[in-house]
């Protein structure tokens, strides 16, 4: 059964005890609260760093000051075979409950949000084991620049029906539900999280700009090279905040996010190299676009609002003829 707690002392024992006793324990274990977390915002995924490295994406976390962000970074896995699955937020009999993120060999439920970079709701299209190797997907993963040979390139498929919603059920919430492949993932062995992914989640704590109230959504250091890394040339800032469904009548976690417009279809597949928020305009395209290269599976960024079309005017009427 889920239990609301009190979560400034919480969040402040938890910490004490991580501090004494160096454990291993995600900063929302056992948290559940009545405020749903803000939308996924929109950033670039930073380069590779080196072989064997995987993808983990950034997640909104909650802390004694409410929602911060936990910056994307690229993660060293506990050992070769194992995948990261993601966690998520899931509305839980009147309340936002944290499912905590896990190592495992095979990518399990992470509630169908659609974290990007391979994370598109089901799976991982990023990479894959062969054998003691990671081969990245190069439609999906930044290896720019990098001196690299497990690669390969698949196409992926661009939802374009995705939004930045990052919460499971309840009001404005997605609606996905295990498939039986990831039920089965869930019953697997797993790994928790690493040293480095801990202190990782700790630094996001400490930096008060990492907070929603403070960055509106969009927070400063978006996504990192690696775990812990906070200032450097490879930390990517968020372009904008994301945008989703508020969740009616159980309050919402974000300062409002910014406007997010269209812009006009100019006949080319869209840049895919951002996690991007969703517009809410029609989509003019029958078909769904493919990935062929980039860095995730984002959205075209809209820009502006689309010039509305002249209505044709209506034919003249013949003008009858005369009685002869």
């Amino acid at each position: 059964m889920v239990r609301t707690v009190g979560f400034t002392g919480f969040a402040l024992m938890l910490l004490a005890s991580l501090a004494a006793s160096g454990a291993q324990v995600s900063i929302n274990a056992g948290i559940s609260i009545r405020i749903g977390p803000p939308a996924l915002p929109v950033y670039v995924q930073p380069v590779l760093p080196a072989p064997g490295y995987i993808w983990t994406p950034g997640y909104w976390a909650y802390g004694p000051q409410g929602y911060f962000w936990v910056p994307g970074t690229w993660v060293e896995p506990p050992r070769a075979g194992l995948l990261w699955t993601p966690g998520y937020w899931g509305w839980n009999n009147g309340v936002f409950a944290w499912n905590e993120g896990y190592w495992g060999p095979h990518i399990g439920f992470y509630g169908g949000v659609n974290y990007g970079f391979g994370y598109g709701g089901v799976g991982f299209q990023g990479g894959e084991w062969r054998g003691g190797a990671f081969f990245y997907n190069r439609a999906v993963c930044n290896v720019t620049g990098v001196n690299i040979t497990n690669v390969y390139n698949r196409t992926v498929v661009v939802n374009r029906t995705a939004t930045n919603v990052s919460y499971n059920g309840g009001p404005g919430g997605i609606s996905a539900r295990p498939t039986p492949a990831e039920a089965a993932a869930t019953r697997e062995p797993h790994t928790q999280l690493t040293s480095a992914q801990t202190q990782h989640i700790h630094l996001a704590l400490a930096n008060r700009a990492q907070l929603a109230t403070v960055n509106g959504g969009k927070p400063a250091v978006a996504a990192s090279p690696k775990a812990g890394v906070f200032s450097s040339k490879g930390v990517v800032a968020a372009k904008s905040a994301g945008q989703s469904s508020p969740a009616r009548g159980v309050g919402t976690g974000t300062p409002k996010p910014a406007a997010v417009a269209s812009r006009p279809s100019s006949g080319r597949p869209p840049k895919v190299e951002e996690h991007r928020a969703v517009s809410k305009q029609p989509q003019t395209q029958s078909k769904p676009s493919t990935v062929t290269k980039g860095m995730t599976q984002g959205q075209p960024k809209p820009q502006g609002q689309p010039k509305p079309h002249s209505q044709p005017k209506p034919e003249s009427k013949p003008k009858p003829e005369g009685k002869p």
